[in-house]
């Protein structure tokens, strides 16, 4: 069911909002986390290399689908704070045309790029032929990926955040059923683990889709409504592309660091991909409340009420920040424990290396509270594009620590990299989101919000 968020104590709503997407995130880091984890204990360490040799480009492509989506909900969830119905509908059949057109493109010329994305990233050679076969997969799935993210993300910006988790929910136990199954049974090794995460995804987004076609009369596209206009075209790729291009850009960074970190040998891939595996998942909190957040100042930029934007923000922050405390606490003192749900006991050297990765990030996990929250509220309020500078600022500390550190400091280096990176894009989207709440009050004072062309209210 949809949630008006423009009326209500702001720290409720955002939590309530945000539970069902934490747990959603949890699920869908499940998918990576239980192909990693029967991967690594079934098939070895290796083979759970060539699973991690490619993620952070798949980062790059993955998060530029995630950000395409999210930001096309923005201005759904802002026509529906502001109650313009036919504005919404016009977005939502524009954002289903655009995001068809993104799909035939990127599934296309990534499948036709992943050996040459393989040889940029130094991918050893005793791993190359899983972690080819595991990319190429991964990325013929493209489009159920879009197509997930897109309907889960229009269900959210109406307010609904508990649906999409449930059908996630229930892909997720796919995904356990079909990774024993390809995996541990029918022996498809790296190849079973990536078609039990794109099956999946496939299933959670055509459940979306029937619901929505059942269950939101606000959602079905009227003939009307099935016009091309310029205008929404444009609101839309405005908050689309650079919410993309601000998760791709961040990924090149990351690629780099892989890149650097592929070539101090195999332990040390193994090693990152446990790590990595335990800090996306640890981020999941992050991503919640930040979305919670964004959602409701969309909804609250729609209805005027900044004041309500200010105080969701300052809420945000703080479950965030507190949040980051308390993990990079777990961390640093359950790292190598934690590890051993992707490793082997006997790997000793793999597990040092996930536990010193670890260690090193706890330290700084509360900045993320800060960053995501403020990030998401710019792009949320319709500035998706000055955000794309936070994700610059953290290629650039990425690419410098991986270029000029890591030959002389080896994996330690590696273990700072990420820091590097929240540090400085923290300092600037806290600036950043000040200006911008302040730019977007004046304008609900001057009555200047909302305006679109060419659509019925």
């Amino acid at each position: 069911m949809t949630e008006n968020m423009t009326e209500g104590s702001p720290i409720k709503l955002i939590l309530r909002f945000s539970l069902p997407l934490l747990l959603g995130n949890f699920l869908q880091q499940m998918y990576n986390m239980i192909d990693a984890a029967i991967v690594g204990r079934v098939l070895g360490a290796e083979a759970l290399a060539g699973v991690g040799a490619s993620s952070s480009v798949q980062f790059l492509v993955l998060g530029f689908c995630m950000g395409i989506c999210a930001g096309f909900s923005v201005p759904v969830a802002k026509y529906f704070g502001a109650e313009h119905f036919g504005r919404l509908r016009s977005c939502v059949f524009h954002a289903y045309l655009m995001t068809g057109a993104i799909a035939a493109v990127l599934t296309v010329s990534t499948a036709l790029l992943c050996h040459k994305i393989l040889d940029i990233m130094s991918t050893p050679e005793n791993i190359y032929g899983d972690a080819y076969i595991y990319l190429l997969i991964i990325f013929l799935g493209i489009p159920f990926t879009l197509f997930y993210n897109l309907l889960a993300g229009i269900m959210r910006a109406v307010g609904d955040s508990r649906t999409p988790f449930i059908f996630l929910m229930i892909s997720a136990f796919l995904n356990i059923f079909l990774d024993v199954l390809l995996i541990a049974v029918i022996r498809l090794g790296c190849a079973g683990a990536a078609l039990a995460t794109v099956i999946a995804q496939a299933c959670s987004g055509i459940a979306c889709f029937i619901y929505i076609q059942k269950k939101y009369p606000l959602l079905k596209l009227k003939k009307r409504y099935c016009k091309l206009n310029i205008y929404a075209a444009k609101e839309l790729f405005i908050m689309g592309v650079p919410m993309g291009l601000q998760y791709s850009i961040t990924a090149i960074g990351s690629m780099v660091m892989q890149a650097a970190n592929n070539g101090l040998g195999s332990v040390y891939v193994s090693g990152f991909t446990a790590g990595s595996k335990l800090k996306q998942l640890a981020m999941c909190p992050f991503d919640a409340i930040a979305t919670g957040v964004s959602v409701f100042s969309s909804q609250n930029l729609g209805a005027g009420k900044t004041e309500r934007i200010k105080k969701g923000i300052f809420s945000g922050v703080a479950v965030g920040t507190a949040y980051g405390a308390f993990i990079g606490v777990v961390l640093i003192f359950f790292g190598r424990v934690l590890s051993m749900m992707f490793v082997k006991s006997g790997e000793a050297a793999v597990l040092d290396a996930s536990a010193q990765y670890l260690m090193c990030l706890g330290f700084f996990y509360w900045l993320i509270g800060i960053l995501n929250v403020t990030r998401m509220t710019i792009q949320g309020l319709g500035y998706s594009a000055v955000a794309i500078f936070s994700g610059a600022l953290e290629m650039l500390a990425r690419i410098i620590v991986s270029r000029t550190f890591v030959p002389k400091y080896g994996f330690t280096a590696i273990c700072f990299t990420d820091q590097s990176a929240w540090l400085s894009a923290t300092i600037y989207c806290s600036i950043v989101c000040a200006v911008c709440v302040r730019i977007v009050t004046k304008k609900a004072e001057n009555g200047t919000l909302n305006h679109l062309h060419g659509v019925r209210k």
